[in-house]
């Protein structure tokens, strides 16, 4: 647990005070558990007749500012919100990273300054589910000017833009 300093149990990750939560861990982190998860993400609400209410989740839109989460313990480790990769136009993956909080427009921005740190590197175009949030970051933050303007075009691939 977070900030607690109490010796652990033998034979658990917590302390005598905290037992209750690693329980509850160890009952959400099963085989049993993961199998209906797994289940649950290949059976997904289809909108089929019989389906009346869908199911409901804590999906954070792509193009909304991210929470941070604040975890009470280090029963299990940390997941990372995504990866970011960058491909080519025929499909080859270019560079990529891990966003451990958020895939947030000045995450991205760093992550694109980086691949690219000069002009001639710069591609023309750059295709971004996120582009309305990404070019606007930029704008505020001043890297558009400064950097992006004269080489680059943000922009959405129409799955997303038909979404906007």
């Amino acid at each position: 647990m977070l900030n607690c300093l109490n010796p652990t149990v033998t034979g658990t990750k917590a302390c005598q005070q905290h037992q209750s939560q690693w329980t509850t861990h160890l009952k959400h982190c099963t085989q049993s558990a993961y199998a209906g998860v797994r289940r649950m993400l290949h059976c997904a609400y289809e909108g089929l007749e019989w389906q009346q209410n869908p199911p409901t989740s804590n999906t954070q839109p792509h193009d909304q500012p991210q929470s941070v989460t604040q975890h009470k313990s280090y029963f299990s480790p940390a997941h990372f919100y995504c990866v970011e990769t960058l491909c080519a136009p025929c499909g080859t993956v270019i560079a990529w990273t891990k966003f451990d909080k958020a895939g947030s427009p000045t995450n991205i921005l760093n992550f694109l300054e980086t691949v690219y740190p000069n002009e001639e590197s710069r591609p023309q175009y750059i295709c971004i589910d996120k582009a309305c949030l990404v070019l606007q970051t930029a704008i505020a933050n001043g890297s558009w000017q400064q950097i992006w303007e004269k080489t680059s075009q943000f922009i959405v691939d129409t799955y997303h833009y038909t979404n906007h």
